[in-house]
């Protein structure tokens, strides 16, 4: 691999850290800002939206703007947007900050998965790709425990200002390794989104994204309290628990995409329903600490191995219905799984300033998973269906 998509492999690393770091360090925030954890909660949601609306939006604007200055831009707007969070004097501004983050994060991985490919033969582009958005696994892995960690010990400002510091070596990488003569394809229109939007068979599987994956983010944005008011763990075991949850995910991510490969309906199906009996189990484990984290391997596992499935479906379904718009439709699919974090954050504060209370997140998020277990199977049966018109009498 040429050493220019390392450069891209730090940014994402810094980008995935950064959205999901927020996750165990909510009561952290909420005590320092003096609000409540529903309101904690929508630092998540507000970040999802920014990215689920903000990138094909800017995408679409900055078509014209050459590969390489883009990107530097990109990543100098993560700088500022992550600078801004540590210096946050308020829950606003920190509200107004993780929207510039987000803008950053829409548009730097769909141009930067296109730049990855451009920069090898064609037969190992997957792999440059697959290169560039393993700093995003990883992230999750040790990025999201460590920016934990530092949070939990040097206050959560400490985090942003670790995350602004990775951005600042991904920029420097950037300007440094990666060539002046990109090439620049051209950038999707609104319109052309629009069209895709127009599409009910892939707005019923956008619908499935966001709900399937997002129906696990009702208790995940809220699993450091649960860990720690429920599960009774100690404040210091919450990092260490996010490594397992994040090795988890990313075996679960890896597994996805090899029982995906052949029927990816048939797999969704076993995903969301096993999906969403884990969550439903996760309700009556949560305060036994030794069953919490058998639970929590199982979610991690399950929470991603859907991603691989539900892209690939979404692509086999844009070649048959808007064949001219296959990227557009699989943006818009990226799109839907960010906007599934955010309603499922939302969700999990209105739940847990509710009657129903923390411990009835992972209920709410069964339900939301088996939704789209339901749309699912209806979609497998529209497939069988048009095969069957299309079959000669």
């Amino acid at each position: 691999m040429p050493i220019a998509i390392f450069a891209l492999t730090i940014a994402a690393y810094a980008i995935g850290t950064t959205e999901f770091v927020i996750v165990g360090l909510l009561p952290t925030v909420a005590s320092d800002l003096h609000i409540s954890l529903p309101l904690a909660g929508l630092i998540v949601s507000v970040y999802a939206l920014g990215v689920t609306f903000g990138a094909p939006v800017l995408t679409a604007l900055t078509g014209r703007i050459e590969r390489k200055p883009l990107l530097l831009g990109l990543m100098a707007l993560f700088i500022i947007g992550n600078a801004a969070a540590a210096l946050s004097p308020s829950y606003e501004l920190l509200l107004v900050a993780r929207v510039l983050s987000a803008f950053a994060h829409g548009v730097f991985f769909s141009v930067g998965s296109t730049i990855a490919a451009d920069l090898v033969p064609e037969d190992r582009r997957a792999s440059a790709i697959a290169m560039m958005f393993m700093g995003l696994t990883v992230a999750i892995v040790t990025g999201v425990p460590l920016g934990t960690y530092i949070g939990q010990t040097f206050g959560w400002r400490a985090t942003f200002w670790a995350v602004t510091a990775l951005g600042a070596i991904a920029f420097i990488g950037i300007a440094a390794l990666l060539p002046n003569t990109l090439s620049k394809a051209a950038a999707a229109r609104l319109v052309d989104q629009v069209r895709v939007l127009g599409s009910g068979r892939l707005l019923i599987v956008f619908a499935m994204t966001a709900l399937g994956y997002g129906g696990t983010f009702v208790a995940f944005t809220f699993l450091a309290p649960i860990l720690q008011e429920i599960s009774g763990f100690s404040e210091g075991s919450v990092s260490l628990i996010l490594v397992l949850y994040g090795i988890a995910i990313a075996i679960g991510n890896i597994a996805g995409g090899k029982i995906a490969n052949r029927d990816p309906v048939k797999a969704l199906i076993g995903l969301f329903l096993a999906q969403a009996a884990v969550l439903l189990l996760f309700t009556f484990t949560a305060p036994s600490p030794v069953l919490t984290l058998a639970t929590l391997a199982a979610l991690g596992f399950l929470s991603f191995a859907n991603v691989p499935g539900l892209q690939l479906y979404v692509v086999q379904l844009a070649k048959q219905y808007r064949p001219g718009a296959v990227d557009v439709a699989s943006a818009l699919n990226i799109a839907a799984f960010n906007l599934g974090i955010a309603v499922g954050a939302w969700l999990g504060g209105l739940v847990v300033s509710s009657p129903l209370g923390l411990r009835s997140t992972p209920l709410v998020g069964a339900m939301l998973v088996t939704v789209a277990l339901v749309l699912t199977l209806w979609s497998g049966a529209l497939d069988r269906r048009a095969v069957l018109v299309e079959q000669p009498a």
